[in-house]
């Protein structure tokens, strides 16, 4: 009889070893996908970043190189859409446009 709790004691060992290397590798794989996740999300900001940094250097040669009304005329172009009266506007819809 002095078998089976020895016997007992290396089964519950043994089930306590799997269900933390289950849970070590489920905590692996979380920990995996978050850092994939904000690796992600920094590259986002990176390019946000980028971008921004090219709009602010465009602004302050348009403010440095031409006048008031070449500032505000570029500005009511680029953002809001504007035209002259007798102006056309072509758009280039393939996709393909600074390449």
């Amino acid at each position: 009889m002095a078998r089976q709790p020895r016997k007992r004691k290396s089964i519950i060992l043994r089930l306590t070893l799997l269900a933390f290397a289950v849970y070590t590798i489920i905590s692996m794989s979380q920990m995996e996908m978050e850092l994939v996740e904000s690796h992600k999300k920094l590259t986002d900001l990176q390019n946000q970043t980028t971008q921004q940094k090219l709009k602010n250097q465009e602004l302050l040669q348009l403010l440095e190189n031409g006048s008031e009304k070449d500032f505000i005329e570029r500005a009511a172009r680029d953002r809001l859409g504007y035209v002259y009266a007798d102006e056309q506007v072509y758009t280039d819809m393939s996709g393909m446009a600074g390449s």
